[in-house]
C-alpha cells in the first residue's frame, strides 16, 4: 500500500516514464521479489542526510539521484562531529590547560572559542608550548608502548599514526607498502633528507574477512624485520597496537603528530578519528574522502597534506579500464619483489602472495594508482618536520579550526536543519 501511494507520486512527477518507477519501485520486480529498505527509508523520511559534505553529494548524485530530484528538499547534510569533553578536554590535559590559559575553559562546550588561537598563531611562546605539551603524550603513549610490546619508542621522531579499522578501503596496506619503501631506502643508504619516524598503526579485522587480517599479519611481519635491523635503528620504528579501543585511543589521539586518511577517494562516509587528530593538533595526510574535504577547506590547502586521486579521478581510472600494473614505479616493484621474496615472512614466499596478487591485478582500491603521489607528500611531511617552528604553527591552526568538528555543532545541526526542534 506504501508503494502503491508512492508510486502514484512518482506518476505525476514523471509522466509516462514506466522506467523511472520501475527504478524508484520500493519493491524490486526483477527475479523473486524483494523490498529496497533504502528506497523504503526514504520515502518514509522527512529527511535524508550524509555524514559529511562528500558523503552527501555522493548519496544525491550516485545512490539516489532520482530520489533526489522527485524531493530536493528532503536531501540535506550534516557533517558528523565527536565531543570535545572526551577527545581534548580529558584525554589531552596538558594541551586543555594551554587553551585555558590562552582562550579560556568555556572553549570546552563553545569550540568557536579556538578561533582566538589564530590570531596567536605566530606566538613563539605558543607554539613552544604546544609542542612540549605534545611531547609529554608522546612520553605517556612511550611508556604504554613499552610496557606492553617491548618496543622501545623515541618521543622525539615523528608518531605517524592510522588507528580505525582495518579494511582494504581505508588502505593501511598502503602506509605498509611506504614503510617498506623508506626500509629499502636506508638499507641502500638513501637517507638524506630522511627524518626519524615512529609509525603506529592499530585497529581490528571483522572476524570473517580475510583480506583484513593478513593485512594486520603484514604490518606486524614488517615490524618485526624493521625493528629488529640495526640499520633502521634511529630512522625507523613500526608498531602495531594490539586490541585496539575507545579507552586506547585516549593515549594515541594526544600523541600523533601525522594522521593517515588515506582511504580511497569516495569510500569513507565521514569517520571521526581525523576529527580527533586535528583538536589534538595533528597535521593530516589524506586524500579528499569523508571529512578529509572539511579539514582541509577549514586549515588550508597549504596546511594539509593532499595527494591521490579525488572521487570523479577515481571513477574515471576505472570507467578507463585500471590496470594497476600500468601505474606501478621501478620503486613500487622493488616493494613487491622484496615481499614476494619472502622478506617479510621469514623466507616464505606464499605467505602474503594472496595480497601481492590482489593488488597487482585488481588492486580495487587503487592503491598503485596513488602510491607514488603519496610518497611525494610523504616527503612534503618530511621537509616541514624539518622547520619545527612552522610545524607548530600548523598544529596550532588545527587545534584552533577545529570547533567545526565538535558534536555540538552536529547536534545544533540536527535541531535546526532535521528535527526542527528549539535548543
Amino acid at each position: 500500500e506504501i508503494n502503491r501511494r508512492f508510486l502514484q507520486t512518482v506518476r505525476l512527477h514523471y509522466p509516462g516514464d514506466d522506467s523511472m518507477l520501475e527504478k524508484m519501485s520500493i519493491i524490486d520486480e526483477r527475479g523473486n521479489k524483494s523490498v529496497r529498505m533504502a528506497h523504503l527509508a526514504t520515502v518514509g523520511s522527512h529527511h535524508v542526510n550524509g555524514v559529511a559534505e562528500l558523503h552527501s553529494q555522493l548519496v544525491k548524485t550516485q545512490l539516489m539521484p532520482e530520489f533526489a530530484d522527485l524531493w530536493p528538499h528532503k536531501f540535506t547534510n550534516v557533517t558528523n562531529g565527536v565531543t570535545p569533553r572526551r577527545w581534548l578536554a580529558s584525554s589531552n590535559p596538558p594541551l586543555a590547560e594551554v587553551l585555558n590559559d590562552y582562550v579560556g575553559s568555556d572553549w570546552v562546550s563553545n569550540m568557536d572559542l579556538l578561533e582566538k588561537l589564530m590570531d596567536k598563531q605566530y606566538d613563539p611562546e605558543l607554539n613552544k608550548k604546544i609542542e612540549n605539551k605534545k611531547l609529554l603524550g608522546k612520553h605517556k603513549l612511550s611508556v604504554y608502548i613499552q610496557d606492553e610490546l617491548g618496543i622501545s619508542v623515541d618521543p622525539s621522531s615523528m608518531f605517524d599514526v592510522q588507528v580505525k579499522r582495518i579494511h582494504e578501503y581505508k588502505r593501511q596496506h598502503l602506509l605498509a607498502l611506504w614503510v617498506i619503501s623508506q626500509y629499502i631506502r636506508i638499507k641502500n643508504g638513501q637517507t638524506d633528507n630522511m627524518v626519524p619516524r615512529t609509525v603506529i598503526f592499530g585497529g581490528k579485522a571483522a572476524p570473517g574477512y580475510y583480506m583484513a587480517k593478513l593485512i594486520i599479519n603484514f604490518i606486524c611481519n614488517i615490524a618485526e624485520v624493521v625493528n629488529n635491523d640495526p640499520d633502521t635503528k634511529d630512522l625507523l620504528k613500526v608498531v602495531f597496537l594490539p586490541n585496539y579501543s575507545v579507552k586506547l585511543g585516549e593515549k594515541v589521539y594526544p600523541a600523533a603528530d601525522l594522521s593517515e586518511q588515506i582511504s580511497t577517494a569516495g569510500k569513507e562516509a565521514s569517520g571521526t578519528g581525523n576529527m580527533k587528530f586535528m583538536m589534538n593538533g595533528a597535521l593530516t595526510i589524506g586524500t579528499l574522502d569523508g571529512a578529509n574535504v572539511e579539514i582541509r577547506e577549514l586549515v588550508g590547502e597549504e596546511n594539509f597534506f593532499l595527494f591521490g586521486h579525488d572521487e570523479s579521478g577515481i571513477q574515471q581510472l576505472w570507467s578507463e579500464g585500471y590496470y594497476p600494473q600500468n601505474h606501478m614505479s621501478s620503486e613500487v616493484w622493488e616493494v613487491i619483489n622484496l615481499i614476494k621474496g619472502g622478506h617479510f615472512s621469514q623466507g616464505d614466499r606464499e605467505t602474503f602472495e594472496p595480497l601481492v596478487s590482489n593488488l597487482l591485478n585488481n588492486d580495487p582500491f587503487c592503491v598503485f594508482a596513488d602510491f607514488c603521489d603519496y610518497c611525494d607528500a610523504q616527503d612534503r611531511v618530511s621537509r616541514a618536520w624539518v622547520n619545527r617552528d612552522a610545524w607548530n604553527r600548523m598544529s596550532v591552526i588545527n587545534t584552533a579550526r577545529s570547533g567545526f568538528f565538535s558534536s555540538d555543532r552536529s547536534i545544533r545541526d540536527y535541531c535546526t536543519k532535521i528535527w526542527g526542534i528549539p535548543h
